[in-house]
């Protein structure tokens, strides 16, 4: 008689816990685990790699640097050859590691959403430059725009997992550069106060952009205080070239007080070499060329160590960004950002499929566990991207974060304590209870601390989800996808917004 009493009255009390708010201390997943359960790469082995970078640095060099660069870089013990290539001493490479920013913080508009880059902290946000939007309805491709980068923003801001909202999308209906720059800025920001990250299509757009930023954060001196935006720098073009036009957008971005992420993203078996371990060597050797860069011209200037190698399906040479030797180079790289000590993102979470259907499930849940089982500061990339980075999904936004809580779970690891590992709960069940835990003190203390629930993914049995009407998974994102959009607020006062339109051509609603 007594059991199904305990029965119904666990399941509510279950229930009703699962419904209340939890303080973000006791939530089972939060921005900023400690991963690093997962190491490809021995001690050795990066000692070799870090070895082999610096034979480079000082053997191959980099050429193409902007007259501006040269001069920074020479100036602190760089050399420029008759080849029209920098290269870089063993000594000057230390030295300037000795001076790069360590434990740096990313703020968010609002200080909840602070990311602090430091051991290895784990964050997952989006990234990217696709130019498709894929329609989940029609299953079509169709370019993306403006409103499309302002939704996927407000998307991400009600979204637990998704940590920082690097620009997922060009916005291909704005066709002035200096625009689209301004729109992309604005799209962000108005639509969360998470971190951004946004880049320059061209050198002389940063000082406009800068007088937008400064603008939205109430002042130069408030931004420089707390800079919401980081520059996301594609400062060279591999094999071991620097790109002219974004390393002299660095350099104005640096003087701007805007925060860098140094971006090598060459490509195994193309842009990059074919073994593993070479393609990490040449990313990270071109990304300590950077190192050189930023600290010859500011010492200490926060800066994300952004070692992207990709992959290329060998048979085709086209990229591969959902592979398993794509997961394996993420992680390498993680050891990589760990063995100077330097804050670090790398790419995770791509698909190759062109929709969200189960070859994108895997492929975005192995790269992204991967990536954040190796420790890896800030895991770009890891929601919304489709078609090898072509395309993005706002429903696959929504989808990715049931995955990144997934993969926090695992990053969190397992909990064993004096508490958790007593016998008491099993004795209090086996000898004298029910015979099971479902309404003990124990599993409703732990059933929200301890196991995070998805919010789309179905759980049913069968019978239920038969009377249910048998929802289907993307039938689900949608729905949520269509919430959040209708219940979203912009991020500005509405005086402001207009203030802003009133003074640049704004492409988004």
């Amino acid at each position: 008689m007594n059991r199904p009493v305990r029965r119904s009255g666990g399941r509510a009390a279950r229930v009703a816990l699962r419904s209340a708010p939890l303080a973000e201390d006791l939530r089972p997943v939060r921005p900023g685990l400690p991963g690093g359960q997962y190491s490809p790469l021995s001690h050795q082995d990066m000692a070799r790699i870090h070895s082999a970078a610096l034979d480079a640095l000082e053997q191959i060099g980099l050429s193409q640097a902007p007259p501006s660069g040269i001069e920074i870089m020479t100036s602190a013990g760089a050399t420029f050859g008759d080849d029209g290539r920098l290269r870089f001493p063993r000594a000057l490479v230390e030295d300037m590691l000795a001076k790069a920013a360590r434990n740096i913080t990313l703020n968010g508009r609002d200080p909840k959403y602070d990311l602090h880059l430091t051991g290895t902290n784990v964050h997952f946000g989006t990234a990217g430059a696709a130019v498709h939007v894929v329609d989940v309805e029609t299953n079509t491709y169709r370019d993306s725009t403006a409103q499309d980068l302002y939704d996927a923003a407000r998307i991400t801001h009600a979204l637990d997992n998704v940590h920082i909202f690097q620009r997922a999308m060009v916005a291909r209906d704005v066709t002035d550069n200096l625009e689209l720059d301004l729109n992309t800025i604005y799209a962000c920001c108005a639509g969360t106060t998470n971190h951004i990250g946004t880049n320059f299509s061209e050198p002389h757009h940063v000082a406009p952009g800068l007088e937008l930023i400064y603008r939205l954060a109430g002042g130069e001196e408030a931004f420089r205080a707390r800079p919401f935006i980081s520059n996301t720098n594609c400062f060279v073009v591999p094999p071991m070239k620097f790109a002219e036009e974004s390393c002299t957008a660095m350099e104005h971005c640096i003087r701007g007080g805007m925060p860098i992420l140094l971006l090598s993203a060459g490509q195994a078996g193309a842009t990059a070499p074919a073994p593993i371990a070479l393609a990490i060597v040449q990313a990270v050797a071109e990304c300590l060329a950077g190192v050189v860069y930023v600290n010859s011209m500011a010492p200490g200037h926060p800066a994300v160590f952004g070692t992207w190698p990709f992959v290329s399906d060998l048979r085709t040479g086209a990229m591969s960004g959902g592979s398993a030797e794509q997961a394996l180079l993420t992680a390498g790289c993680s050891q990589m950002h760990k063995f100077y000590d330097l804050p670090g993102g790398a790419a995770a979470g791509i698909s190759d499929a062109k929709l969200p259907d189960m070859q994108a499930g895997w492929e975005q849940g192995i790269t992204n566990v991967l990536a954040g089982l190796s420790g890896l500061n800030m895991a770009y990339e890891a929601v919304g991207m489709h078609a090898s980075l072509l395309g993005f999904c706002l429903e696959s936004l929504v989808l990715g974060d049931d995955i990144i809580g997934q993969v926090m779970r695992c990053v969190r690891g397992i909990d064993v304590t004096e508490d958790s590992t007593s016998i008491e709960a099993m004795k209090a069940v086996c000898l004298d209870g029910p015979g099971h835990y479902l309404g003990s003190e124990q599993t409703l203390n732990l059933m929200q601390t301890e196991y995070i629930y998805p919010s789309l993914g179905n759980r049913m049995s069968p019978k239920e989800w038969n009377e249910a009407g048998r929802p289907e998974l993307i039938e689900q994102a949608i729905a949520r996808k269509n919430k959040i959009l209708a219940e979203a607020q912009i991020q500005f006062d509405p005086d402001f917004d207009a203030a802003i339109r009133a003074d640049n051509n704004i492409y988004f609603n």
